[in-house]
């Protein structure tokens, strides 16, 4: 299981902003300027503005994630870094999740971060499905309610010799972007139709038959989004390896 690093530095916010109002309105006002402040407070109030002002921008503006799998290759890599805009669909709470301002809703082509059904990790797709879209596969090629994403092999990229695959331009709703194929088409290119309820998105990976989404967990709730990835700022694959800033920019 993955650290809950919301709820641990909501915790510590919470225990050194304690400590800083005790200092600060209580025991402040009636010590003596030769005595020493007590370790203790010396040791966690300092830390309160800073943690707070984490908190602040971390729940409500911006969080960085790093990508762990490549189930959005070739847009995403493995390593690389990323922000994600964390008010875009409406500002939640920390820790809770729960939506206390409404500003705007996920659209077709949005690469979204969020927690699968019953899964507590992050995950990261693109959205497909709106509430109430029929979303059907057929043959490693999508359609959104009857109608086909176009798609277009992109020049000079052909086949790869990773177990043959191909990129293509694909083109959802006004949205291009790019998809890595298998051909022939693996298990998640099968054939495969859903209607997407109401307050649920449907979810796939640009790497579109190495990657578990919607297809084999079903649909995300609303109240799982966490929020819209919008840039690379590094990428780093191994610890022991240079840092490279080639692919920083904004994420299509």
């Amino acid at each position: 299981m993955d650290i809950n690093f919301p709820l641990i530095l909501v915790t510590l916010t919470a225990l050194t902003g304690a400590v800083w109002l005790v200092d600060r309105f209580y025991l402040a006002p009636k010590r003596d300027p030769e005595t020493p402040v007590h370790w203790s407070i010396e040791a966690t109030a300092p830390f309160f503005p800073v943690l707070l002002v984490v908190l602040i921008v971390r729940s409500f503006l911006i969080e960085p994630f790093q990508i762990p799998s490549g189930s959005m290759i070739p847009t995403l890599l493995v390593g690389d870094f990323i922000l994600v805009n964390k008010y875009a669909y409406g500002l939640r709470l920390p820790v809770t999740g729960t939506k206390i301002a409404e500003i705007g809703e996920p659209q077709r082509g949005d690469i979204m971060v969020f927690y699968p059904p019953g899964d507590d990790r992050y995950f990261i797709k693109r959205v497909i499905g709106l509430p109430g879209d029929e979303v059907r596969v057929v043959d490693n090629r999508l359609f959104v309610n009857g109608e086909e994403m176009p798609q277009k092999i992109v020049e000079g990229a052909g086949y790869s010799r990773d177990r043959g695959a191909k990129i293509v331009y694909e083109n959802l709703y006004g949205v291009e972007h790019l998809v890595r194929k298998q051909v022939p088409p693996g298990p998640y290119g099968a054939n495969y139709y859903k209607v997407v309820p109401e307050g649920h998105y449907f979810m796939m990976g640009d790497n579109r038959d190495n990657s578990q989404d919607s297809r084999a967990w079903g649909t995300v709730p609303e109240e799982n989004i966490v929020g819209k990835a919008f840039a690379i700022w590094m990428h780093w694959e191994k610890m022991l390896s240079v840092p490279s800033f080639d692919r920083v920019g904004r994420i299509q």
